[in-house]
């Protein structure tokens, strides 16, 4: 029960830091001469000290911090070293991630040792820096003291004597490759590593398939998922560092399968609500750093609409994986405030303006975009409203979602045809994903979006949104077919086209940049979503997985999957394999949990360890529907037996 109190006062002494500067995007510079290693002994008598000046203290107010501590998670060793002219090398780590190279190094005092990072390299060789330039700044247009291009930098100056080891402490980069220069002697495979840093987050899910490729891409996902959480969910970890709003829509539910986010997200939403504009507008990033870019009025601050959604759905996520409906009465006024900005914003029920859906290879359907998510943010505070009991506000705001759903069928849909907006694949996948339409409507739509994606020889053409609820809307029409022959193209665009081109982690965009766009980016991540939830058939049927539907969805030539996701409750696994025509099925549910059970199924007799579920207690078939046998189950460990 004891306290100690060590304060600090003016006759405290300071010595100059051997770290001469440092910055999160261009790196730190550090002399090692500058080391006085006993600066800790309260005997110890400094030289050339300063004393310290009494200044103010931070503003603001002091909370716990809620997502986990930035550590070390994995040392990447070199692929290979070449030296590409006498005294300058090129290390490959093989693998694209972010973090810091640590050297170890014995020669002179004074020595400087310069590392410079990238993504790749050119065609001869050299280190190609032109995707991690912070803030595209590399014309000089950087302003005021800014280099004329803004590439990421280590240095380190020998203090000698002895075998040194270092790493920078306050940066990190985003790279594969490094460039070391000044280096004493010979570089070799053992002189350098890369120290991979990420929010420490607990791993929750794993999956694996028959296809390798899928294999493949779950580790490039999972390296870029990493390599983009530090104090925010970023979307690269080099050029921007920033946490925009739109990357918490496409990849939320993809990042919680695979890691626990519960403690990381509840900060991220608290930036929202620490930048929010005075309107009640969300900004395009957050923390705000200046940008908004198709913000839903001019010059008050406020993102795209598109990327305003981040707030809300998060606050969504954490209570239907979860359960946590605190978060949602925290934050309902601030909720609230911001769809009363909307509102104001709004002509006629409609909205125009929004990024849309970005990076895709379509014409954007701005106004379909704009509107949908306007009646998204609508939607959401209406469910939140009966959610915490506030009837007048939830039948206020279902009434409107119900208005805007209408305005939009009425301005954007020709019944005649099933086209939204300007018929991509954007604009059906939207149309389709908000459920605008029903019944025939709902058909004709669809048709029309599998003959947008026939007209692209099975390709997709969407960007980060509508490729993220594209797998959600062929999930919940059972045409896992479809996904399944989308995802595993090889050419462009596509995730096999990136890994077929060297990637070791996600890009930025569909095409493969070597001069502006990120090659380590989580927006197009969401597809890990898909694995879980449509190959695996992992899905929450209650906040908090408190009911659970498994309903795995078997393609083509995929023979097996297996995998499981660590819910707030225990464990949910999911394993399959097709032998012939009959279909295996493990399945694990937690305790306290009840499960439906969606067993594909044509013909023949169904059993469980070998008996028929006709014979087992407390084992009940609830229906048949679309080639499945539906189950309850309890708790317990589960092993089906089907035919195809």
């Amino acid at each position: 029960g004891s306290k100690d109190i060590i304060p600090t006062d003016h006759t405290w002494q300071v010595i100059p830091s051997p770290i001469l500067r440092n910055n999160i995007y261009l790196g730190e510079h550090y002399d090692a001469r500058l080391e006085q290693e006993t600066v800790n002994n309260p005997e110890t008598v400094l030289e050339n000290p300063r004393y310290a000046v009494k200044v103010p203290g931070p503003q603001g107010k002091l909370t716990a911090q809620l997502q986990p501590p930035i550590r070390v998670i994995q040392v990447v060793k070199p692929l290979s070293i070449r030296e590409i002219q006498s005294g300058t090398y090129i290390v490959d780590m093989g693998q694209n991630f972010a973090g810091v190279a640590r050297i170890h190094v014995k020669g002179k005092a004074g020595t400087k040792i310069r590392l410079r990072y990238g993504e790749d390299i050119h065609k001869d060789g050299s280190l190609n820096i032109m995707t991690t330039v912070a803030g595209q700044i590399k014309q000089g247009n950087g302003g005021l003291g800014a280099p004329s291009i803004a590439w990421q930098e280590d240095s380190y100056i020998l203090k000698g004597g002895h075998i040194e080891s270092w790493s920078p402490d306050f940066t990190f980069h985003g790279f594969r490759y490094v460039e070391v220069t000044g280096w004493p002697g010979k570089l070799n495979m053992n002189d350098i590593e890369g120290l991979c840093l990420s929010a420490d987050v607990e791993e929750a899910g794993k999956f694996s398939c028959s296809n390798p490729m899928f294999n493949k891409l779950m580790e490039n996902i999972r390296w870029t998922f990493r390599s983009n959480l530090f104090s925010v969910q970023s979307d690269c970890p080099a050029r921007e560092k920033f946490g925009y709003g739109g990357d918490m829509f496409c990849t939320t539910n993809a990042f919680s399968f695979n890691y626990d986010m519960s403690n990381f997200y509840r900060k991220i939403i608290q930036d929202n609500v620490n930048d929010q504009r005075p309107s009640g507008a969300i900004t395009e990033t957050n923390p705000y750093m200046g940008i908004a870019d198709f913000g839903t009025a001019p010059d008050d601050g406020s993102g795209p609409i598109s990327f305003q959604i981040g707030f809300p759905f998060l606050i969504k996520h954490l209570y239907d994986f979860y359960g946590d409906k605190r978060i949602v009465s925290n934050y309902y006024n601030a909720f609230k405030k911001q769809a009363e900005y909307l509102i104001g914003c709004s002509k006629n029920n409609l909205m125009t303006v929004d990024i849309s859906d970005h990076e895709s290879l379509d014409e954007k359907p701005y106004k379909l975009t704009a509107s949908a998510w306007y009646y998204y943010h609508i939607q959401l505070i209406a469910e939140f409203a009966q959610l915490l009991d506030k009837p007048s506000d939830a039948q206020k705001y279902t009434s409107l979602a119900k208005e805007i759903k209408q305005a939009i069928i009425d301005q954007m849909f020709d019944k005649s045809t099933g086209v939204f907006d300007n018929g991509t694949q954007s604009a059906q996948i939207f149309g389709l994903w908000f459920s605008l339409v029903e019944g025939e409507d709902k058909n004709a739509a669809f048709e029309r979006l599998l003959e947008t994606i026939k007209s692209r020889d099975g390709h997709l053409s969407t960007g980060i949104f509508a490729t993220k609820m594209m797998f959600d809307v062929f999930r919940a029409l059972d045409r896992n077919d479809v996904a399944y022959r989308i995802a595993n193209k090889r050419d462009f665009p596509g995730w096999g086209y990136m890994i077929e081109n060297g990637a070791t982690t996600l890009w930025e965009t569909w095409a493969y940049s070597d001069n502006t766009y990120s090659q380590n980016h989580p927006m197009f991540g969401s597809i890990s979503e898909w694995f879980y939830r449509s190959i695996l058939g992992i899905n929450p049927a209650s906040p908090g997985f408190e009911k659970i539907v498994i309903k795995p969805q078997p393609v083509e030539d995929l023979i097996f999957a297996k995998g499981y996701y660590k819910s707030i409750r225990g464990v949910i696994a999911s394993s399959w394999d097709i032998i012939g025509n009959t279909f295996h099925l493990q399945v694990e549910i937690p305790v306290n949990c009840t499960a439906e059970i969606w067993i594909p199924s044509t013909n023949g007799t169904l059993t469980e360890s070998g008996k028929p579920i006709e014979q087992i207690k407390d084992m009940l078939i609830t229906g048949h529907q679309n080639n499945y046998t539906i189950v309850s189950v309890g708790s317990g460990k589960y092993t089906f037996r089907s035919f195809l």
